[in-house]
Protein backbone atom coordinates (compact mmCIF):
# COMPACT_ATOMS: atom_id res chain seq x y z
CA UNK A 1 0.00 0.00 0.00
CA UNK A 2 2.69 2.16 0.80
CA UNK A 3 4.45 1.58 -2.24
CA UNK A 4 1.10 2.45 -4.38
CA UNK A 5 0.89 5.85 -2.18
CA UNK A 6 4.71 6.81 -2.99
CA UNK A 7 3.90 6.17 -7.00
CA UNK A 8 0.71 8.13 -7.09
CA UNK A 9 2.34 11.21 -5.41
CA UNK A 10 5.21 10.79 -7.47
CA UNK A 11 3.47 10.48 -10.54
CA UNK A 12 1.14 13.75 -9.24
CA UNK A 13 3.94 16.20 -8.80
CA UNK A 14 5.36 14.67 -12.40
CA UNK A 15 1.72 15.82 -13.45
CA UNK A 16 2.24 19.18 -11.95
CA UNK A 17 5.61 19.42 -13.69
CA UNK A 18 4.39 18.91 -17.11
CA UNK A 19 1.05 21.40 -16.73
CA UNK A 20 4.05 23.79 -15.91
CA UNK A 21 5.71 22.80 -18.89
CA UNK A 22 2.71 22.84 -21.45
CA UNK A 23 2.70 26.78 -21.35
CA UNK A 24 6.09 27.20 -22.42
CA UNK A 25 5.93 24.43 -25.47
CA UNK A 26 2.82 25.81 -26.51
CA UNK A 27 4.81 29.41 -26.33
CA UNK A 28 7.79 28.47 -27.90
CA UNK A 29 8.55 24.98 -28.33
CA UNK A 30 8.11 25.04 -32.16
CA UNK A 31 11.44 22.40 -31.91
CA UNK A 32 9.03 20.08 -30.65
CA UNK A 33 6.40 20.46 -32.33
CA UNK A 34 7.91 17.38 -35.04
CA UNK A 35 7.88 15.29 -31.64
CA UNK A 36 4.22 15.88 -31.00
CA UNK A 37 2.74 14.99 -35.06
CA UNK A 38 4.76 11.82 -35.01
CA UNK A 39 3.31 10.72 -31.13
CA UNK A 40 -0.08 11.63 -32.85
CA UNK A 41 0.72 9.49 -35.83
CA UNK A 42 1.79 6.70 -33.99
CA UNK A 43 -0.79 6.45 -31.14
CA UNK A 44 -3.68 8.03 -33.24
CA UNK A 45 -3.26 7.50 -36.79
CA UNK A 46 -1.35 4.01 -36.79
CA UNK A 47 -3.99 2.72 -34.30
CA UNK A 48 -7.07 3.70 -36.22
CA UNK A 49 -7.21 0.42 -37.84
CA UNK A 50 -7.34 -1.62 -35.29
CA UNK A 51 -9.58 0.25 -33.37
CA UNK A 52 -12.03 0.32 -36.51
CA UNK A 53 -12.35 -3.30 -37.09
CA UNK A 54 -12.65 -3.55 -33.16
CA UNK A 55 -15.49 -1.20 -32.48
CA UNK A 56 -17.28 -2.55 -35.80
CA UNK A 57 -16.69 -5.88 -34.22
CA UNK A 58 -18.38 -5.07 -30.89
CA UNK A 59 -21.06 -3.01 -32.02
CA UNK A 60 -21.82 -5.78 -34.29
CA UNK A 61 -21.55 -8.06 -31.27
CA UNK A 62 -24.29 -6.01 -29.31
CA UNK A 63 -27.07 -6.39 -31.85
CA UNK A 64 -26.36 -9.70 -32.78
CA UNK A 65 -26.72 -10.49 -28.84
CA UNK A 66 -29.20 -7.93 -27.73
CA UNK A 67 -31.97 -7.55 -30.26
CA UNK A 68 -33.09 -11.43 -30.52
CA UNK A 69 -32.71 -11.20 -26.48
CA UNK A 70 -34.73 -7.96 -25.98
CA UNK A 71 -37.35 -9.30 -28.52
CA UNK A 72 -38.31 -12.05 -26.07
CA UNK A 73 -39.91 -9.17 -23.96
CA UNK A 74 -40.62 -7.52 -26.95
CA UNK A 75 -38.28 -4.45 -25.56
CA UNK A 76 -36.14 -4.32 -28.56
CA UNK A 77 -36.30 -0.35 -28.56
CA UNK A 78 -33.83 -0.75 -25.12
CA UNK A 79 -31.08 -1.73 -27.55
CA UNK A 80 -30.57 1.87 -28.35
CA UNK A 81 -29.56 2.73 -24.86
CA UNK A 82 -27.61 -0.49 -24.40
CA UNK A 83 -25.54 0.80 -27.54
CA UNK A 84 -24.93 4.04 -26.26
CA UNK A 85 -24.06 2.45 -22.71
CA UNK A 86 -21.72 -0.30 -24.22
CA UNK A 87 -20.37 1.59 -26.95
CA UNK A 88 -20.12 5.37 -25.92
CA UNK A 89 -19.82 5.75 -22.27
CA UNK A 90 -17.91 2.51 -21.21
CA UNK A 91 -16.31 0.19 -23.41
CA UNK A 92 -14.98 3.11 -26.07
CA UNK A 93 -12.63 4.47 -23.39
CA UNK A 94 -11.56 1.75 -22.13
CA UNK A 95 -10.86 -0.28 -24.56
CA UNK A 96 -9.11 2.41 -26.68
CA UNK A 97 -6.98 3.08 -23.80
CA UNK A 98 -6.02 -0.26 -23.72
CA UNK A 99 -4.98 -0.29 -27.06
CA UNK A 100 -3.00 2.91 -26.66
CA UNK A 101 -1.33 1.02 -23.65
CA UNK A 102 -0.42 -1.83 -26.02
CA UNK A 103 1.05 0.18 -28.30
CA UNK A 104 2.09 3.44 -26.91
CA UNK A 105 2.72 3.15 -23.08
CA UNK A 106 5.77 0.14 -23.64
CA UNK A 107 7.22 2.47 -26.46
CA UNK A 108 7.46 5.91 -24.45
CA UNK A 109 8.81 4.28 -21.32
CA UNK A 110 11.62 1.94 -23.41
CA UNK A 111 12.39 5.09 -25.53
CA UNK A 112 12.67 7.73 -22.39
CA UNK A 113 14.95 5.28 -20.22
CA UNK A 114 16.84 4.66 -23.50
CA UNK A 115 17.46 7.98 -23.49
CA UNK A 116 18.00 8.38 -19.66
CA UNK A 117 20.70 4.82 -20.29
CA UNK A 118 22.43 6.82 -23.20
CA UNK A 119 22.93 10.04 -20.73
CA UNK A 120 20.76 11.84 -23.55
CA UNK A 121 18.27 13.49 -21.49
CA UNK A 122 21.88 15.04 -19.64
CA UNK A 123 23.13 16.14 -22.93
CA UNK A 124 19.77 18.06 -23.41
CA UNK A 125 20.49 19.46 -19.44
CA UNK A 126 23.83 20.31 -20.34
CA UNK A 127 23.12 22.16 -23.13
CA UNK A 128 19.99 24.21 -21.17
CA UNK A 129 17.26 22.58 -23.17
CA UNK A 130 14.50 21.53 -20.11
CA UNK A 131 13.91 17.80 -20.78
CA UNK A 132 10.33 17.97 -19.66
CA UNK A 133 9.46 20.76 -22.54
CA UNK A 134 11.20 19.54 -25.08
CA UNK A 135 10.81 15.70 -24.54
CA UNK A 136 7.84 14.94 -22.23
CA UNK A 137 4.90 17.33 -22.94
CA UNK A 138 4.71 16.42 -26.79
CA UNK A 139 4.11 12.86 -25.91
CA UNK A 140 1.74 13.52 -23.22
CA UNK A 141 -0.21 16.27 -25.72
CA UNK A 142 0.23 13.84 -28.37
CA UNK A 143 -0.91 10.48 -26.58
CA UNK A 144 -3.86 12.86 -24.38
CA UNK A 145 -5.33 14.02 -27.86
CA UNK A 146 -4.65 10.55 -29.75
CA UNK A 147 -6.88 8.70 -27.26
CA UNK A 148 -9.81 11.14 -27.73
CA UNK A 149 -10.06 11.25 -30.58
CA UNK A 150 -9.75 7.24 -30.84
CA UNK A 151 -12.62 7.17 -28.54
CA UNK A 152 -14.68 9.65 -31.06
CA UNK A 153 -13.86 7.21 -33.90
CA UNK A 154 -14.73 4.16 -31.77
CA UNK A 155 -18.17 5.12 -30.96
CA UNK A 156 -18.65 6.51 -34.78
CA UNK A 157 -17.69 2.83 -36.22
CA UNK A 158 -19.15 1.12 -33.45
CA UNK A 159 -22.66 2.40 -33.81
CA UNK A 160 -21.87 2.26 -37.53
CA UNK A 161 -21.33 -1.55 -37.28
CA UNK A 162 -24.57 -2.30 -34.75
CA UNK A 163 -26.47 -0.63 -37.97
CA UNK A 164 -25.12 -2.62 -40.41
CA UNK A 165 -26.24 -5.59 -38.14
CA UNK A 166 -29.89 -4.36 -37.16
CA UNK A 167 -30.40 -4.45 -40.74
CA UNK A 168 -30.89 -8.10 -40.64
CA UNK A 169 -33.30 -8.17 -37.95
CA UNK A 170 -34.96 -5.61 -38.05
CA UNK A 171 -34.61 -3.46 -41.87
CA UNK A 172 -34.83 0.04 -41.36
CA UNK A 173 -33.27 3.94 -42.74
CA UNK A 174 -30.16 5.00 -41.59
CA UNK A 175 -32.08 8.22 -40.69
CA UNK A 176 -34.48 6.59 -38.42
CA UNK A 177 -32.06 4.33 -36.51
CA UNK A 178 -29.27 7.44 -36.06
CA UNK A 179 -32.72 9.19 -35.28
CA UNK A 180 -33.73 7.06 -32.45
CA UNK A 181 -29.41 6.65 -31.31
CA UNK A 182 -29.96 10.39 -31.24
CA UNK A 183 -33.01 10.94 -28.30
CA UNK A 184 -31.41 8.35 -26.03
CA UNK A 185 -27.76 10.11 -26.28
CA UNK A 186 -27.73 12.35 -23.48
CA UNK A 187 -25.47 15.18 -22.40
CA UNK A 188 -23.98 13.32 -19.39
CA UNK A 189 -23.17 9.87 -21.59
CA UNK A 190 -21.23 12.33 -24.03
CA UNK A 191 -19.40 14.22 -20.73
CA UNK A 192 -18.45 10.95 -19.32
CA UNK A 193 -16.84 9.56 -22.44
CA UNK A 194 -14.84 12.46 -22.93
CA UNK A 195 -13.91 12.72 -19.29
CA UNK A 196 -12.79 9.17 -19.67
CA UNK A 197 -10.95 9.57 -22.63
CA UNK A 198 -9.20 12.55 -21.47
CA UNK A 199 -8.02 11.16 -18.13
CA UNK A 200 -7.22 7.64 -19.66
CA UNK A 201 -4.62 9.96 -22.07
CA UNK A 202 -3.09 11.58 -19.14
CA UNK A 203 -2.68 8.74 -16.80
CA UNK A 204 -0.92 6.22 -19.56
CA UNK A 205 0.96 9.30 -20.97
CA UNK A 206 2.55 10.59 -17.02
CA UNK A 207 2.93 6.62 -15.83
CA UNK A 208 4.54 5.76 -19.10
CA UNK A 209 7.14 8.72 -18.94
CA UNK A 210 7.59 8.77 -14.92
CA UNK A 211 8.52 4.95 -15.53
CA UNK A 212 11.20 6.13 -18.33
CA UNK A 213 12.28 8.82 -16.46
CA UNK A 214 12.85 7.10 -12.92
CA UNK A 215 15.43 4.28 -14.52
CA UNK A 216 19.36 4.29 -13.33
CA UNK A 217 21.87 3.27 -15.17
CA UNK A 218 22.02 -0.35 -16.30
CA UNK A 219 20.23 -0.67 -19.62
CA UNK A 220 18.30 -4.08 -18.14
CA UNK A 221 16.05 -1.74 -16.51
CA UNK A 222 14.50 -0.49 -19.96
CA UNK A 223 12.25 -3.23 -20.47
CA UNK A 224 11.68 -3.43 -17.10
CA UNK A 225 10.28 0.00 -16.84
CA UNK A 226 8.18 -0.99 -20.23
CA UNK A 227 6.33 -3.53 -18.24
CA UNK A 228 5.82 -1.44 -15.41
CA UNK A 229 4.14 1.08 -17.57
CA UNK A 230 1.57 -1.41 -19.04
CA UNK A 231 0.91 -2.79 -15.55
CA UNK A 232 0.59 0.71 -14.05
CA UNK A 233 -1.26 2.04 -16.93
CA UNK A 234 -3.59 -0.88 -16.78
CA UNK A 235 -4.49 -0.55 -13.43
CA UNK A 236 -5.00 2.91 -12.93
CA UNK A 237 -7.16 3.22 -15.98
CA UNK A 238 -9.43 0.44 -14.14
CA UNK A 239 -9.46 1.80 -11.17
CA UNK A 240 -10.46 5.49 -12.47
CA UNK A 241 -12.89 3.99 -14.78
CA UNK A 242 -14.19 2.43 -11.51
CA UNK A 243 -14.73 5.34 -9.88
CA UNK A 244 -15.97 8.15 -12.75
CA UNK A 245 -19.01 4.98 -13.65
CA UNK A 246 -19.28 5.16 -10.29
CA UNK A 247 -20.17 8.61 -9.89
CA UNK A 248 -22.20 8.76 -12.89
CA UNK A 249 -24.55 6.61 -11.57
CA UNK A 250 -24.87 7.86 -8.28
CA UNK A 251 -25.68 11.21 -9.79
CA UNK A 252 -28.25 10.40 -12.69
CA UNK A 253 -29.82 8.63 -9.91
CA UNK A 254 -30.26 11.27 -7.49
Amino acid sequence: MGAIVKTFLYNLGFFVQILKGVGRFIHRGQTAYKILIMQILFTFVEALGITTFLALGIGAAVNVIGIPFLARFSQERYIYPLLITIITRELGPLLTAFIIIARSATAIATEIAGMVISHEVEAYISVGVDPIEYLVVPRFLGVTISLFMLNIFFSIFGLAGSFAVAQIFNPMPASAYFGNLLEDLTVPDLAVSIIKSIGFGILISVTAMARGLAVERSSTEVPIAGLKAVGDSFGWCILVDIILSALYYILVWI
